[in-house]
């Protein structure tokens, strides 16, 4: 991502009254995120986190930064499918920054919707893109995301039934009868989408569906996403107790819903918990030092990158601004 460029002009616009609730809602949210960041540290154990690291080979703490930045890189792509649904022509690098911070606060934070949109706006606003149109782009992101993580569950519900039943404590029966639900749900919604123009409409607010074609790429690019930072975690995991990847990545998916229902930012503790269960047949210390990795590789760092980069990116707008 690079800022060193000089970017055009806008058109003047004039301003409404309620013009400082976005960079009010902005300047809270990055306030907030500072105490989160605190609180999150304060409360690791160096004890804990040395151990985590000594357990971990270099090779698997590479291969996890490695997935780290794959995953994130595809998330950008969930910001740019979502301004090409809405006909909107903004700068990669532009698209990178907001689709980055938004994930990085967002997955901290929690409530997406809310901090997710108001990050993006704070990005997005400076290229002229309007609050409606950012609510737009963040729903259709989340609709990439759902449908990633409905096809990756379903291909791995049956791809690896048998062993998945065994972590589930259930029969491949119930197993498959779960992936032909999830297929079901997810051919139904294609099905829909692909009769027509098809629009979600909430209180005078008007959302047009991507077409059949985009919603495939948004499928196929979610499924890849989910698939990466399913992987940071996998490759931290001790080695030897014959888990596979597909039946992993069923516990990874099963984890990240229940962690989304609770609403507990990022999961936290109720995705460890999940996996935990799951994964009952490994070594209880060495899943917890994997998980323990996994969330300061996946979440903290990006969390203290997007920081750095959401404040740099206000300082050298308000340079500019006064350049001008």
């Amino acid at each position: 991502m690079s800022f060193g460029q000089d970017e055009p002009l806008l058109p003047p616009r004039r301003r409404s009254r309620w013009w400082w609730l976005g960079p009010l809602a902005s300047a809270l949210i990055f306030c907030a995120s500072l105490v989160v960041l605190w609180i999150i540290v304060k409360e690791i154990e160096p004890g804990e986190l040395g151990k985590a690291f000594a357990d971990a080979s270099l090779r698997q703490l590479g291969l996890a930064l490695a997935f780290t930045a794959l995953s994130y890189l595809l998330l950008t792509g969930y910001d740019a499918l979502a301004l090409k649904r809405l006909g909107l022509s903004i700068p990669y690098r532009t698209t990178a920054l907001g689709s980055f911070t938004s994930y990085s606060v967002s997955f901290t934070l929690g409530f997406p919707i809310v901090t997710a949109g108001t990050v993006r706006y704070w990005i997005y606003a400076a290229k002229g893109v309007r609050a409606s149109e950012v609510a737009s782009l963040t729903v259709i992101a989340g609709i990439t995301f759902w449908l990633g993580l409905g096809a990756v569950l379903c291909a791995s519900l049956f791809y690896a039934s048998g062993q998945v039943a065994v972590l589930a404590r259930t029969s491949p029966l119930v197993v498959q009868a779960m992936g032909a639900a999830v297929a079901a749900g997810t051919l139904g919604y294609l099905i829909w989408i692909s009769s027509g123009e098809r629009t979600i409409r909430v209180r005078g607010w008007n959302l047009p569906l991507p077409g059949l074609g985009i919603t495939l790429a948004q499928m196929l690019l979610g499924a890849a996403e989910v698939c990466s930072a399913a992987a940071v975690l996998f490759v931290l995991l001790p080695g030897g107790h014959n888990l596979e990847y597909p039946t992993f990545l069923a516990a990874y998916v099963f984890a990240c819903l229940i962690g989304i229902a609770s609403h507990a930012p990022g999961g936290l503790g109720v995705f460890e918990a999940t996996i935990l269960v799951a994964l009952s047949r490994m070594p209880f210390e060495q899943v917890l030092g994997a998980l323990l990795l996994f969330r300061i590789i996946y979440y903290l760092l990006p969390f203290i990158l997007a920081l750095v980069l959401l404040a740099l990116n206000e300082m050298i707008r308000r340079i500019r601004g006064g350049q001008r």
